[in-house]
């Protein structure tokens, strides 16, 4: 086993340093040969705030002014003489020996650890002797108000009360340090990242080797003949996921939002590779001509599944899901039958197939209140 490290004061500063840079926990941790449980200890009593650096005041005194005191009391000088030789006032000598047990036990050492502990002055937090602003902002944040829109609310509807004026950066910092004890720790969950610890705002996956697929198709290149939606077959896709690693291919038509969904073992390139050919075998092929997807590794084998049915596929810019709008809506249709956090592996295809079956029986108003099954069997007929 590894033997237990305890960060001093410089190697904290260098893991606060490299997490505001946006570096990731595991590459913090790999410069001390730790995982990052190690670092995240550290970065999570903060809740990724690193706090303020201690500093002394001009006016106390120093180490070396101690030194000084010490070494003038071993030769048995006054306290206005000590005063004299270090530009000081006879009372600070005076108060500062006394503080610290008095001419015969004074240590210059000992007495400014002291004062460095003594010195601690935490300011209280706005919201911990406020508690029915606290209990405003908690119904604010469970009714998925933001911090920023809780703040602005709160200056709007009390205009001449100071004591409801709270900043969100306020809001944002009591909830993630949980040492201030204003608001309780469940209502992170009420944020829309759900994050328990601040994020630095240069974190980001981008030129890590996140997100290659070799040999993608980006949707830049996809034909303009793709963007009005007159030509039927243009097809976008995506996963939907359970608990337990369960998942459900989603394809939705984007002329007539047509829906067609397929079961899957697992997220495997192969597994879903394999489902999707099976789908567009269902299909006449002047009505599957290209696929528009996420840009996740479950397509990494796309060469395989346009080898098998002749459809190019097309993946969408990194972090840009409006470049899928059918398939984003749909999905969020979908989870009325398949509600986050429950076990999709348990649903057969059949059930699926129901499902999709009621999707594509419900009007749409972007349909002139035509189904999409009706507006899919048009394009059917149309090619017969």
């Amino acid at each position: 086993m590894r033997k237990r490290i305890y960060y001093n004061e410089k190697q904290r500063e260098y893991i606060w340093e490299r997490y505001r840079k946006g570096d990731t926990l595991h590459d913090i941790a790999r410069s001390f040969n730790r995982f990052h449980s190690s670092i995240q200890q550290i970065l999570c009593e903060y809740g990724g705030i690193q706090p303020p650096k201690r500093k002394r005041a001009d006016v106390t005194l120093s180490l070396s002014e101690r030194e000084e005191i010490s070494r003038g009391l071993a030769l048995n000088l006054s306290y206005r003489e000590i005063a004299k030789r270090l530009n000081r006032s006879p009372s600070t000598i005076s108060r500062e020996v006394a503080r610290h047990g008095g001419a015969k036990a004074y240590r210059a050492n000992k007495a400014d650890k002291k004062a460095w502990e003594n010195a601690k002055r935490p300011k209280p937090c706005k919201l911990a002797h406020n508690k029915e602003l606290c209990m405003l902002i908690a119904r604010k944040l469970k009714c998925r108000w933001a911090p920023q829109q809780i703040s602005g609310w709160l200056k709007r509807t009390y205009p001449n009360n100071q004591e409801y004026h709270v900043s969100h950066e306020t809001i944002y910092k009591t909830l993630y340090i949980q040492t201030r004890g204003a608001l309780k720790k469940e209502l992170q969950q009420c944020l829309r990242t759900k994050r328990v610890m601040r994020r630095s705002k240069h974190a980001t996956t981008k030129n890590k080797g996140l997100g290659d697929i070799p040999g993608a198709i980006s949707i830049s290149e996809r034909p303009p003949s793709v963007e009005d939606r007159a030509v039927p077959g243009h097809w976008e896709g995506d996963l939907i996921e359970g608990k337990i690693g369960s998942y459900i291919a989603t394809l939705v038509e984007r002329h007539s939002r047509y829906v067609m969904l397929a079961k899957v073992k697992s997220k495997k390139t192969d597994e879903v590779v394999k489902a999707l050919i099976k789908q567009a075998k269902k299909l006449p092929k002047e009505l599957y001509k290209s696929l528009t997807w996420d840009r996740g590794s479950e397509l990494c084998n796309h060469a395989e599944f346009s080898l098998a049915t002749n459809v190019k596929v097309y993946f969408c810019d990194p972090s840009s899901p409006w470049q899928r709008g059918s398939n984003e809506n749909t999905n969020r249709l979908l989870r009325e039958y398949f509600p986050k956090g429950t076990d999709l592996s348990k649903h057969s295809q059949r059930k699926l197939s129901a499902v999709a079956r009621q999707l594509n029986e419900r009007p749409r108003k972007t349909l002139e209140y035509q189904t999409p099954a009706e507006r899919f069997n048009e394009c059917v007929a149309a090619i017969s």
